[in-house]
């Protein structure tokens, strides 16, 4: 059993959304890593917003922790893939403490990663509206599933000293203790848009502050001492840790190595830390930049890689980069491999708001007040960079814009669809046309490996036939 099985971990998590849990968590996150713990980040589900945060908190990549992308069996591994080297592990849950994957139980629940990880539960409670109930509330969320254990409590958005007073009393009797009272603050709101939080890449001055600010009213409301204590009685954990080398009998010498491009910057902020990794171990060379400032693709690109976050906010810009746009679609055009999920998609579209964007996709693209959002179970129709035909996965769907058409309609010399979905209603998705697959569909590669190893021998292949620069 490694050292890192037993590494000090906690949950946070929440009686419901809006309860203060991230706020908490990377206060805690900070206020740890500033007294010198090295702190591993996590973030129950697929969100992408909240590990820019936790990332900016711990000095170390923000992790997600998604049981229905990856399986509750990848949990554990990857848990502690992200927490080597670690003092403290800090999960931030997702929604209610046990809301998960609609229809599906516990699965992709807060409860559920915090029961795979035997991990003990800290309950962020909004109180600004209660008092002694707050013992009731507790009592129910520590008594619910007796494999949860809540180790402590703390009290969000309270208005006194004497209504911190009345709750502490109240929870006397719960067995539940209380780890800290946080007092009502404006200081400490980050701005929202359609789709949640601003990234942090996009406000990375502000963000900072605001990291900073929660450490500093986390550490005054809390008691770290006991906080810690809690962390540190969460036992070993039985599980090896994720390798993204582990799939790959042989790594190619770096001198025969595709350069992989990856879409970053502002625009793109959304992708998993174990993407860029599984693409380094099937022997890529992962080479990052930012459509906003770069006019052209990273020297000797053989392989394009770009994921989700906000093109819809930047359109004007990315428009404006025409070298850059004319790269990639002569990048495009080559053969080369090119995943693009969703702000990828809408990037290689004719247009974006009406725009013009990389016309590597006969589609044209806008804002919607429609939500897109839910997980998906998907099948692969087009053999692709990325999977064969008849490949099953899960994926995440998170967007408030329109591609038309949605889907490659297939033929002579057309793009042809790329997944097929079941929820929340059969249909075709996305496009497959030599090597581009644009979709909007979010995966997780660690639950398939091989589509990193497929890409990254798709860009080999390319790479050798026809050496690319810029």
């Amino acid at each position: 059993m490694s050292a890192g099985s037993a590494v000090p971990r906690l949950v946070i998590a929440a009686p419901a959304s809006g309860s203060g849990k991230t706020t908490v968590a990377t206060g805690l996150m900070a206020a740890f890593t500033g007294r010198g713990l090295g702190v591993s980040a996590h973030k129950v589900g697929p969100d992408y917003i909240d590990p820019g945060y936790h990332a900016l908190a711990t000095g170390r990549p923000g992790r997600n922790l998604d049981a229905y992308l990856c399986g509750p069996e990848l949990l554990g591994p990857l848990f502690l893939h992200g927490a080597a080297g670690a003092d403290l592990a800090v999960v931030e849950g997702v929604m209610g403490l046990y809301d998960g994957a609609a229809g599906e139980g516990e699965l992709a629940s807060t409860a559920q990663v915090a029961k795979v990880l035997r991990a003990p539960v800290v309950l962020v409670v909004d109180a600004s509206a209660q008092s002694r109930s707050v013992a009731a509330l507790v009592h129910g969320f520590a008594s619910w599933d007796p494999e949860v254990r809540v180790g402590g409590v703390i009290l969000n958005k309270v208005a006194s000293d004497r209504h911190e007073a009345l709750l502490r009393s109240a929870l006397e009797e719960s067995g539940v203790p209380v780890l800290g009272a946080l007092r009502r603050t404006d200081r400490l709101r980050t701005p929202s848009r359609h789709l949640g939080l601003v990234p942090a890449a996009e406000r990375r001055r502000e963000a900072a502050e605001s990291v900073a600010a929660a450490a500093e009213q986390v550490a005054a409301g809390c008691d770290l001492a006991a906080i810690l204590a809690v962390a540190r009685g969460a036992p070993p954990l039985s599980d090896a840790a994720w390798d993204p080398y582990g799939s790959w009998a042989e790594v190619p010498p770096r001198a025969s190595r595709p350069v992989v491009a990856v879409a970053g910057g502002p625009a793109f902020t959304f992708s998993y830390a174990e993407h860029a990794e599984l693409l380094a171990a099937a022997g890529a060379e992962v080479a990052t930049f930012d459509p906003l400032r770069n006019e052209q693709l990273p020297e000797g690109t053989a392989g394009l890689v770009i994921g989700g976050g906000f093109p819809e906010v930047y359109a004007p810009d990315l428009s404006a980069n025409e070298p850059l746009r004319e790269a990639v679609a002569e990048l495009a055009a080559s053969g080369a491999p090119v995943a693009a999920e969703c702000a990828g998609l809408l990037y290689l579209s004719r247009s974006l708001d009406g725009r013009p964007m990389c016309g590597v996709l006969d589609a044209e693209a806008r804002m919607s007040d429609r939500l897109t959002l839910g997980y998906r179970e998907a099948v692969a129709v087009s053999d692709s960079c990325l999977a064969t035909a008849g490949t099953r996965l899960r994926g995440h769907e998170f967007h408030r814009t329109v591609a038309e058409p949605g889907a490659g309609a297939g033929g002579a010399g057309q793009a042809g669809p790329a997944w097929g979905l079941r929820q929340p209603s059969p249909r075709v998705e996305g496009f497959v046309r030599d090597g581009v697959h644009a979709s909007y569909l979010h995966t997780h590669w660690a639950a398939s490996p091989a589509m990193a190893r497929r890409f990254v021998e798709r860009a080999g292949s390319c790479s050798v036939r026809r050496p690319l620069a810029g």
